[in-house]
C-alpha cells in the first residue's frame, strides 16, 4: 500500500522491514474477518469453572449441566464457550465475517460446508484448521445481545488539569467488570505456514513482527496480527502467533474499563486465592496494562486496559524478543508466564524432544534462541 506508516513512524517499533523480509499481510486474501468471536474449551468441572468467571468479570449467558457460556457487558455474541469434557483443553477459537456471504465464500474456496449454529448462538459457521492442527471457526449472522451495565471509568486530575474537586477515588474493590474478548495467543510449531493462513485466508495484517537475538536473518518467530477493516481502527492484535516446541493455547485476553478496574478487580481475585501470574505492568507492542491469572485449569488469562487501535495504514514494526522487552513498565516478568517454572519444566522438556524429532520450523538453533529470550 503506497500510503502505509513505515514502522509506525517511531510510534513504539524503532526498525520497519528490511528488504526480502514478510510483508505482514496477504496478496489476495479470501476475506477479511471482522474480528475475534469467542474462545472454546472444555473442562470437566464447570461448577468451579463458573466460579473463577464471576470472579474475573464475566456475565453468564447460558448455565446448563454440560455447557457455560460467558459474555461480556459489550453486546455481541459471548466470548467464551465452555462445554463438560473429560480432561481440561483448549478447543479452538471463532472469528466474525463481516457478513453470511463471507462464510458462503470461505466454505466455497476451503472446500468446507457451512452448517447452523445452535440456537443459543445464532447463525452459520464454516469450520477450518489451521496448519498447526487447531480448529478455526467463521461465524455470520449470529444473535446479538444487549448490551449490559458498564463499569464506569473514573474522573482523574492529571498533571494541572483540574477535573474533580470536593470528591474522592474510592475504587471499590469488587470483580473487574469484563466488556470484551480482546485477542488469544497461540503458539505452534509451523509458524510461517500457520501465519500465511491467517492472512491469505482470513485477510489479517500484521501489527508487529519480533525476531530471536542474533536470528533476524533465519525470520520472525511471534506475530501480533489485527484484524483489517480499512480505515476503522481495530486492536493492535486480535491474534498473536509465536514458534514454540507445541501447537497450544497461550492465553487470552480481556478488556476493562481503566487502571483502577484492573487493579482493585486484581486484588479482588487475590482475596479469593487465585494466582497471579504476572502484573500489574503495561506492555510494549501493543501498549496494554495487564494482569495476568491462571483459572483453576491452569490456563492463562489477562485482564487488560487501554490498547494500542490501528487501521490498515500502519505496515509492521520489527523488535527482538527479549523478556523484558515484553513491558516498558512493571515487575520482572515471572517463570510461570514463561512457562518455565519448576513444576512445568518435564512438560516442556518432552514437548521440546518431540518437536526436535519431527518436521516442522522449531530446530536446535531456535532452541538456542528461545532460550536466550527466557534469560534476556
Amino acid at each position: 500500500m503506497s500510503g502505509t506508516v513505515g514502522a509506525h513512524n517511531e510510534l513504539h517499533s524503532e526498525q520497519g522491514a528490511l528488504p526480502g523480509e514478510h510483508s505482514g499481510r496477504g496478496r489476495n486474501p479470501v476475506i477479511k474477518v471482522a474480528d475475534i468471536a469467542w474462545l472454546e474449551f472444555e473442562k470437566p468441572d464447570l461448577d468451579r469453572a463458573e466460579a473463577f468467571a464471576r470472579a474475573f468479570g464475566f456475565a453468564i449467558v447460558m448455565r446448563t449441566p454440560d455447557e457455560l457460556q460467558l459474555r461480556g457487558a459489550d453486546a455481541g455474541a459471548p466470548c467464551v464457550l465452555l462445554r463438560r469434557g473429560d480432561r481440561s483443553r483448549f478447543v479452538g477459537t471463532a472469528f466474525r465475517a463481516v457478513d453470511e456471504v463471507d462464510v458462503l465464500r470461505l466454505a466455497d474456496v476451503a472446500r468446507a460446508p457451512t452448517k447452523p449454529l445452535p440456537e443459543s448462538l445464532g447463525g452459520i459457521c464454516v469450520d477450518l484448521v489451521n496448519p498447526s492442527g487447531l480448529p478455526v471457526r467463521v461465524v455470520a449472522g449470529t444473535h446479538e445481545l444487549p448490551e449490559l451495565a458498564h463499569q464506569q471509568p473514573h474522573v482523574f486530575n492529571v498533571g494541572r488539569e483540574l477535573n474533580r474537586t470536593n470528591a474522592t477515588q474510592r475504587p471499590p474493590r469488587v470483580a473487574a467488570r469484563v466488556q470484551r474478548l480482546g485477542h488469544v495467543v497461540l503458539q505452534t510449531t509451523r509458524y510461517t505456514e500457520t501465519l500465511n493462513f491467517y492472512l491469505d485466508t482470513l485477510g489479517m495484517i500484521v501489527s508487529d513482527f519480533l525476531f530471536y537475538p542474533g536470528q533476524r536473518a533465519r525470520g520472525p518467530v511471534m506475530s501480533f496480527i489485527r484484524c483489517d477493516r480499512g480505515s476503522d481502527p481495530a486492536d493492535h492484535h486480535t491474534l498473536a502467533l509465536a514458534l514454540g516446541p507445541a501447537d497450544r493455547y497461550v492465553h487470552s485476553a480481556y478488556q476493562v474499563c481503566d487502571l483502577d478496574a484492573l487493579a482493585a478487580g486484581g486484588e479482588y481475585l487475590a482475596e479469593l486465592g487465585y494466582f497471579r501470574s504476572w502484573g500489574i505492568g503495561r506492555h510494549i507492542q501493543g501498549s496494554q496494562l495487564f494482569d495476568y491469572w491462571r483459572d483453576p485449569d491452569g490456563f492463562l488469562v489477562e485482564h487488560f486496559a487501554d490498547g494500542d487501535m490501528f487501521d490498515n495504514t500502519l505496515e509492521p514494526g520489527w523488535a527482538q524478543f527479549t523478556a523484558t522487552g515484553l513491558a516498558q513498565w512493571g515487575p520482572p516478568v515471572t517463570k510461570d508466564f514463561l512457562g518455565i517454572n519448576p513444576s512445568a519444566l518435564p512438560h516442556e522438556a518432552r514437548a521440546v524432544v518431540n518437536a526436535l524429532r519431527s518436521k516442522n520450523e522449531f530446530s536446535l538453533t531456535r532452541l538456542r534462541g528461545l532460550l536466550k529470550v527466557a534469560n534476556s
